[in-house]
């Protein structure tokens, strides 16, 4: 499955990208996300909590940021297994400066096995796409809530 898109955020490209690398606030940000520790430079090892219509469950998995461009552009690989199934995805971000606003797209792709992908998988690309922008969401929050700082 396939999911690409893009989202303005209120912020500079820098701001953005320290966010995105930042564990505490991928955390925060990423929809059901419960834990997200460090094992390495760039690896983590994550407890994520996911419903998609009826299926619900707890994952186990890993996540990894690769080919690493400051401030422009990096590759995220989560891989994950539960009880309902398992999850590969990749997913490519790119961050575009536009004044003092920063435009990040992104291109992914997820692989998903077991009930997940027997009972939800024509929920999926909506679910991903949601949950896509509500951490986007989250992410523009949180530099703004960092900003307000200091």
């Amino acid at each position: 499955m396939k999911i690409e898109g893009e989202h303005l955020m209120p912020a500079t490209r820098e701001q953005v990208w320290r966010a995105l690398n930042d564990p505490a606030v991928l955390t925060r940000a990423t929809p059901g996300l419960k834990a997200l520790v460090p094992t390495g430079p760039d690896a983590y090892d994550a407890e994520i909590e996911l419903a998609v219509g009826p299926v619900r469950g707890a994952y186990a998995g890993k996540v990894r940021i690769t080919d690493k461009r400051p401030p422009e552009a990096m590759t995220l690989i989560v891989e994950g297994g539960g009880r309902p199934g398992t999850i590969r995805a990749t997913g490519a971000l790119t961050l575009e400066a536009q004044g003092d606003q920063t435009l990040v797209r992104y291109v992914g792709d997820a692989q998903v096995t077991g009930v997940l992908l027997s009972v939800g998988h024509r929920l999926i690309p909506g679910v991903a796409r949601q949950m896509a922008g509500e951490f986007f969401k989250a992410v523009a929050r949180e530099v703004a809530a960092r900003g307000k700082k200091g």
